[in-house]
């Protein structure tokens, strides 16, 4: 059974299994969450991706997708990069998030990992409300344990700031 637990904190400070990074296509690193992973864990984590732009991701991850690299010098085994989407108020792109959620917990799954930190993934530039956000996570996390079976036995959301924990306890709690 996997259990959601909610912290506020830095995702680079966690250990666990997996950490989940809110990567960009190109995989090769950027701002927020995924610049703040791929510092901390130094250049490990950029040669795998590297890695996996040369072989089957040439043109980068789809958004909605998720790969696994080492971990680096994070107090984590590995790092599930995932892609969120752009928030849309013109087009529904929820699946697209939700998909972010479920692939992660697949790869998961498919790694081993038993306790996995996951972001508030597209909330920061990609401007996805926080509120719509974890409601969406939540529920993605929560059914895709459920329906698959997982293995994995925590889902740790680690967020940024109190307004985020707020967001995310109410959608727990909802």
């Amino acid at each position: 059974m996997t259990y959601i637990t909610l912290v506020r904190g830095d995702i680079t400070e966690q250990a666990v299994d997996a950490v989940v990074n809110a990567a960009n296509s190109s995989l090769l690193g950027g701002g927020g969450v995924d610049g703040a992973i791929h510092r901390r864990g130094g250049p490990e984590i950029l040669a795998a991706c590297r890695d996996l732009r040369a072989g089957h991701y040439g043109r980068g991850l789809a958004a909605g997708r998720a790969v696994a690299t080492t971990a680096g010098r994070l107090p984590a085994r590995w790092v599930i990069h995932t892609v969120g989407p752009v928030f849309s108020p013109d087009e529904d792109r929820s699946a697209t998030l939700a998909s972010c959620y479920r692939e992660s917990l697949r790869v998961a799954d498919e790694l081993g990992a038993r306790t996995v930190a996951f972001p508030a993934i597209s909330t920061g530039v990609y401007r996805w409300p926080m509120a719509d956000a974890a409601r969406i996570a939540v529920r993605a996390v929560t059914e895709a344990a459920e329906e698959t079976g997982s293995a994995v036995t925590e889902a740790r959301f680690v967020l940024f700031d109190a307004a985020a924990l707020e967001a995310f306890e109410a959608a727990l709690a909802g």
